[in-house]
């Protein structure tokens, strides 16, 4: 490989999420022969996000066809949240809170992180719109050689590892949880 071949070789690998055959993702491979909810389940860095999800009454749903977008907040991400919220969501009175908030990070399809910063970059505001399970505003945005997310309230996530592609879609880590309206 010459100078030239290397070095656009690694200018397209950090300008788009970090991607592999079997990404790591919270100390676990994750498999494309495995749906969304069976790849969670192994992932230390998702283990309340697990949590909330099987709280929600929404395994099924993601263990279904799809194909779904996931943007999947790391546990820290929940942890950052305000002291309580969390225990508050997991309640079984605040289901509903809880399903709004978890299908707010959900878009139908499947759309790769080079997709999603393509059509931003693409766009005549620099964002991509999509609209999520729950019905909220989701925008997409490259910012240097990142891929955000921006929610309905202006709160923004860094996509971390991006294209963790699943039997029934494709999962992309974010460092934020989106908050719907």
């Amino acid at each position: 490989m010459n100078f030239k071949t290397l070095t656009a070789v690694l200018a397209l690998s950090v300008a788009t999420p970090v991607l592999a055959e079997n990404p790591m993702v919270g100390g676990a491979a994750m498999f494309e022969t495995k749906n969304i909810v069976e790849n969670a389940v192994n992932s230390a860095d998702h283990t309340t996000l697990v949590a909330a999800v099987k709280a929600a009454g929404l395994v099924d749903a993601l263990q279904s066809d799809g194909p779904f977008t996931v943007f999947a907040p790391v546990n820290a991400a929940f942890a950052a949240l305000p002291a309580g919220t969390v225990d508050t969501l997991l309640k079984p009175e605040n289901k509903d809170m809880l399903t709004k908030v978890l299908t707010a990070h959900v878009v139908a399809g499947k759309l790769s992180g080079s997709e999603i910063m393509r059509k931003a970059k693409a766009s005549k505001d620099g964002y991509f719109h999509m609209q999520t399970l729950s019905g909220d505003a989701l925008s997409a945005t490259v910012r240097g050689r990142n891929l955000y997310l921006v929610d309905e309230s202006g709160n923004a996530s860094q996509v971390t590892i991006g294209d963790v592609n699943q039997s029934n879609g494709v999962i992309h880590v974010v460092n934020a949880v989106l908050v719907p309206k």
